[in-house]
């Protein structure tokens, strides 16, 4: 597994963009997606529009990352913080 980013095509409202992203963040994305059945041009754009004032690649691994995090049990979780 490397762990250098690939850069990754998605369709944004009709726009073609592309993000780099290491494959881990990248299969963690596809695969929240399908669990909450959305597709990963969808779910990017949901990210895209509540993003701030970072890159897209950006928001998506702190989308990943807050996601796995909820997922952690609660004496788990805040033994991180």
């Amino acid at each position: 597994m490397s762990g250098r980013p690939v850069k990754r095509s998605l369709t944004l409202r009709g726009h073609r963009t592309s993000v780099s992203l290491e494959d881990a963040f990248w299969r963690a994305f596809v695969d929240i997606a399908a669990a909450d059945e959305k597709t990963i041009n969808g779910l990017a754009a949901e990210i895209d529009a509540r993003r701030d004032d970072i890159g897209l690649a950006s928001a998506i691994r702190l989308f990943v990352l807050r996601r796995l995090q909820s997922a952690l049990p609660v004496s788990e979780a805040k033994s991180h913080e």
